[in-house]
């Protein structure tokens, strides 16, 4: 059971997982950052509010906190558009596959019968 943990984990995918997870997670924290520290400000200054994550709205004893709720949109829409432009870089430094070209086409069992008995009779003529 040890040997097969020890494949397990030894495996490139596993370690390459590992290494994107551990990467992600930072990456995350400085996008928080920026999000918290620089475009909430911004965004702050053209809705009059410094914070967005102190935006409520309360209804009876209910509180909607959906300043937090853009804080999050707004970490996604950048983390997102940060792996598509990771993506789109590395997709254009690999180089692309030659494409193989596509195997012949077997013919169908009657094609080939037929092809059979015309050189049957090809012989049989000679």
């Amino acid at each position: 059971m040890i040997k097969e943990f020890k494949e397990f984990i030894s495996r490139g995918n596993v370690m390459d997982l590992a290494v994107g997870v551990i990467i992600g997670s930072a990456f995350t924290a400085i996008v928080k950052s920026l999000v918290a520290n620089l475009i909430n400000p911004l965004i702050g200054i053209f809705l009059g509010k410094i914070d967005l994550s102190n935006l409520v709205l309360s209804v009876g004893d209910a509180h909607f906190k959906y300043g937090l709720f853009l804080n999050s949109v707004i970490n996604f829409l950048i983390i997102a558009f940060v792996v598509f432009l990771l993506v789109k870089a590395i997709n254009k430094a690999m180089p692309k596959k030659e494409e193989e070209p596509e195997a012949p086409a077997h013919a169908s069992a009657e094609e080939s019968l037929e092809k059979i008995v015309q050189m049957l009779e090809d012989q049989k003529q000679k």
